[in-house]
């Protein structure tokens, strides 16, 4: 056995089903050695799409994602997908060759200093220098990635390192890290505190992040707002975490969110920050989050806490665990009151839009959509006007949401939808982008024809840039720059180039039937929505 083999049985020990990557010389005795095994490879377009892949793999089936990409710009092109992630939260193990260990710093050959290159975008970075490191090291970093906050760890491997051969293989049992230990368990004095908080509050209220699904959570959530009444709302990142139907669930916070949510966060008495690092996007005015109201702020990582507001009550601890102590505390009251208020504003607060009838309303086109798909469905938002759209109408019953928060990176849509539906192949998979971050990823659909990844893909069409668009109608008084998207391929022929199904939707009076066609296609669909160029969030 040699170094390669040794990397391909520690995969295997931790249950990897597939590598998504990209090879080359520095990667090839990984790629050579994966032929023996029952690991599959999926073969992206372009680098970052493995992470972002991996990414949507992760997010609807709890299992590390995996890719492996070459030395040089294969490396350094995997860092927009490795800082994706890195931003979410969202554990994968990260594989690059290497040249030679001679070599390094020696400007070889596509050689980059990659772990260098990568450090504030990874929980942890490995360059191996021994052989018979690999095997703890890989533990390692599937122990890094997934546990406390969880995060990309990136594990750099020489060529002559895969080439070097080895007597034995044993993969170690267990982790042990001297100085990384991360909390699970809630605090039982800060516990008391907040069941003192939940007895007394009359207008409490639970802002849900992206932790409650990245610890897979939402069973809990659901069962402790039902038991002690209180409402939720969710940012961005945390969409999802409850049905949107639910009678106790109130719309997104933040600078897009919904107004009734934002008013609910203002006016709360007790708020329940879970899983969500009170970033601007969600609260623009760190103040609101305590002015006239008590802060619990409750995450896996210590140093979220206090990090843009400073909370009454800090309690560090993983969500699951802490909604089930928490069931064991006092009930309150009712808060019918507060329910009620809650319910006149969503009415009364309901965003009003208008849109030219010409076009496709984005809005009307989400909810029909949405509304439509299966109970399982898997709805994968890019980034951009399509991102806020989707945010604010997508209706998510009993599947996924999913859409790159942190970094907001454009292309991730396509991608994240792949590795979602690889890991679900029984699902529908969605992936709904403008045709800015639609151009971004497109080659992947070669990746889903190759692959038999048969998630369907719609482009929300203006022919504009159309979130910088917006920011330079208002900014800059119409003065549009490097926004035109003139020159765009014609969706149809491309589809026909990947022997897709096509469907363009222009006119709103067949826009229900052309969705009830898309969705009863079991093949991978391209559909074409034209909205209004002018169009506002």
């Amino acid at each position: 056995m040699n170094g390669a083999d040794i990397l391909v049985k520690c995969l295997q020990e931790e249950k990897v089903e597939v590598v998504f990557g990209y090879p080359g010389v520095a990667i090839a005795p990984f790629y050579n050695s994966i032929l023996d095994s029952d690991i599959e490879t999926v073969l992206v377009r372009t680098e970052q799409n493995a992470a972002h892949a991996a990414s949507g793999m992760f997010r609807v089936s709890g299992k590390v994602g995996v890719c492996a990409v070459t030395s040089g710009p294969g490396a350094t092109n995997l860092i927009t997908g490795i800082a994706t992630a890195f931003a979410d939260s969202i554990p994968m193990v990260c594989i690059t060759g290497q040249v030679s260990s001679d070599l390094l710093g020696s400007d070889g050959f596509q050689e980059a200093d990659i772990t260098g290159a990568a450090e504030s975008f990874v929980k942890y970075s490995y360059l191996v220098r021994d052989v018979d490191d690999i095997p703890r090291i890989m533990k390692e970093a599937f122990y890094i990635a997934n546990s406390g906050r969880r995060g990309p760890v990136l594990v750099d491997v020489p060529i002559d390192i895969q080439n070097a051969k080895v007597k034995d293989f044993h993969y170690p049992d267990s982790v042990k890290l001297r100085t990384y230990k991360p909390t699970v368990k809630g605090n039982a004095v800060q516990l008391k505190k907040v069941g003192n908080e939940l007895v007394k509050a009359k207008k409490p209220l639970i802002v849900a992040g992206g932790g409650v699904l990245i610890g897979r959570a939402r069973k809990e959530l659901l069962k402790f707002a039902r038991a002690f009444s209180i409402p939720v709302v969710t940012t961005m990142m945390g969409k999802g975490s409850m049905p949107t139907g639910d009678e106790l669930f109130y719309g997104m916070i933040g600078n897009n969110g919904h107004p009734c949510a934002n008013r609910a966060m203002k006016e709360c008495d007790l708020l329940l920050m879970v899983g969500a690092r009170v970033a601007d996007r969600s609260v623009n005015q760190p103040d609101v989050a305590v002015t006239n109201k008590v802060l619990v702020h409750i995450d896996v990582d210590p140093a979220e806490i206090g990090k843009n507001v400073g909370p009454h009550i800090p309690l560090v601890g993983d969500c699951r665990a802490i909604f089930n102590d928490l069931m064991d505390m006092p009930r309150g009251d009712d808060h019918a009151d507060w329910l009620q208020t809650l319910d006149t504003w969503k009415v009364e607060m309901q965003p009003k839009r208008t849109c030219d009838a010409k076009f496709i309303d984005p809005a009307e086109f989400i909810v029909e959509l949405t509304g439509k798909m299966p109970e399982k469905a898997i709805y994968v938002a890019d980034v951009g006007q399509n991102q806020i759209w989707s945010c604010r109408y997508a209706q998510v019953k009993g599947g996924d949401f999913m859409t790159s928060g942190g970094m907001g990176t454009m292309g991730y849509s396509i991608p994240a939808a792949m590795g979602a539906k690889y890991a679900h192949r029984d699902r529908e998979v969605i992936a709904v982008c403008g045709d800015g971050s639609f151009q971004m990823s497109m080659m992947e659909l070669a990746t889903m024809r190759q692959h038999g990844l048969k998630s369907k893909v719609i482009v929300l069409k203006n022919n504009y840039l159309g979130m910088v668009r917006q920011y330079q109608h208002f900014t800059y008084e119409d003065r549009y720059s490097v926004v035109d998207l003139s020159g765009s391929p014609d969706l149809e022929k491309l589809a026909a180039a990947y022997d897709m199904p096509f469907f363009r939707v222009e006119d709103p009076a067949k826009m229900s039937q052309q969705i009830d066609e898309f969705l009863k296609s079991k093949e991978s669909c391209l559909m074409e929505v034209v909205i209004d160029p002018m169009d506002l969030v």
